[in-house]
């Protein structure tokens, strides 16, 4: 059927758009905090603060996007964002000191934002509703390159070249997001809806957060701030355990191994429900975090990359495509950031609170404690999501059996 085709022209694009703006994040994510080491002599928790910020920048980012892309429509948004987006990975060039590179990293984190929430928005709009577990994971599969090619370019200019070499690469990306903003249709993207918003809606919470949303983001917060420490601090743990050469690897094994997984996870989602993808996934991404705690050697180090990709790698889309179930058209730019900015609370929050944790109890230390924060989120999944998905998923299994 043609309303069910995935594979579009405007599906492609905003995807490219979407691997583009993760991979300048990755990119820096890696290696930003081991920049403000080297330049400035920032210690952990003010490197963790560096890398941190941007997040927090993206979480402002976010709060108003949702709500601009439902009075102004996708393609505005995206256009200025993006626009934007070039200007603060061009900032980076001014950071003089400490204090400069803070405050550019937060700016730069609202660009983020607000580009990836336009383009979230724009893929939720143009998926079938009864395909959107597996095209929001084909979707995200550009996420997931940038996860391992974004480190190992990061990795390669701050070892082999001028580290301020970054940015220049970081800007040529951001150029490239803009420029391929422009060859997405109108037609792709959903109209503004003047006749639907609410006039003088004020500062109501409704206008900023899609409640329907919140009780996945929740879950997300949580296992996102789990895994923003892996993230963040991996090539200073490397060292530690003198495991730098396979860390280059890890990103690499964790991209392979969602590239191959996702879109089966994706349509097992679509097929058999919510609960029966993400339970597995918590599960296994427990147990990654835990060998990742553990690692002695670069075997251990890159199963446990595999691990945590099958697990985390595959619950963050399929949190995204239930964010975004049964809200209204208009409303998915709203669940879109509000499932967003619960992400960036916890990637913000985590690496600077982590990295005062690290100096009582080393990394290893601090992963192990990681792998209880995921565990812990398995009942509360059940609490504010899992529960409710199994009674609505009943009665359809009883259809099924009648027919």
């Amino acid at each position: 059927m043609t309303g069910e085709k995935l594979w579009t022209g405007p599906f492609v694009m905003v995807s490219a758009i979407n691997f583009l703006v993760f991979l300048t994040h990755f990119l820096l994510m890696v290696t930003i905090a081991s920049y403000a080491v080297m330049q400035f002599g920032a210690a952990t928790d003010t490197a963790g603060l560096v890398a941190g910020i941007f997040i927090i920048g993206a979480l402002m980012g976010r709060l108003g996007t949702g709500r601009f892309i439902e009075d102004a429509g996708s393609k505005r948004v995206l256009i200025v964002s993006t626009g934007f987006f070039i200007v603060t990975s061009a900032l980076y060039f001014a950071a003089f000191n400490l204090t400069g590179l803070i405050v550019i990293r937060f700016v730069h984190g609202i660009a983020f934002g607000a580009a990836s929430t336009a383009t979230g928005t724009i893929v939720a709009q143009i998926i079938p509703a009864g395909r959107r577990g597996e095209g929001i994971g084909y979707y995200s599969i550009g996420a997931i390159l940038a996860v391992a090619l974004g480190p190992f370019v990061g990795v390669l200019l701050i070892s082999q070249a001028d580290p301020r070499m970054i940015f220049l690469v970081t800007s040529a990306l951001a150029a490239s997001s803009f420029a391929l903003s422009f060859g997405i249709g109108r037609s792709a993207f959903g109209p503004a809806e003047p006749e639907t918003a609410q006039a003088g809606a004020g500062l109501r919470l409704s206008g900023f957060f899609e409640f329907k949303a919140i009780p996945i983001s929740i879950i997300i917060l949580v296992i996102g701030f789990s895994y923003s420490g892996l993230l963040t601090f991996i090539s200073l743990y490397a060292k530690e355990i003198h495991l730098e050469q396979a860390a280059g690897f890890y990103f690499l094994v964790y991209a392979v191994t969602v590239l191959i997984s996702r879109p089966f996870i994706g349509r097992l989602y679509d097929v058999r429900g919510a609960n029966f993808v993400v339970y597995p996934c918590l599960i296994v991404f427990a147990a990654g975090m835990l060998l990742f705690s553990r690692a002695a050697d670069s075997v251990t180090l890159l199963v446990s990359g595999a691990l945590i990709a099958l697990g985390y790698g595959n619950f963050i889309s399929s949190a995204q495509a239930i964010a975004i179930r049964g809200v209204k058209p208009r409303r998915l730019g709203l669940a879109t950031s509000t499932f967003f900015m619960f992400v960036d609370l916890g990637f913000g929050a985590g690496p600077y609170l982590q990295g005062l944790l690290i100096p009582y109890t080393n990394y290893r230390g601090l992963y192990g404690i990681m792998t209880g924060v995921i565990l812990a989120a398995i009942p509360l999944y059940y609490i504010l999501y899992g529960k409710k998905a199994s009674a609505e998923l009943r009665p359809a299994r009883i259809d099924t059996e009648k027919n």
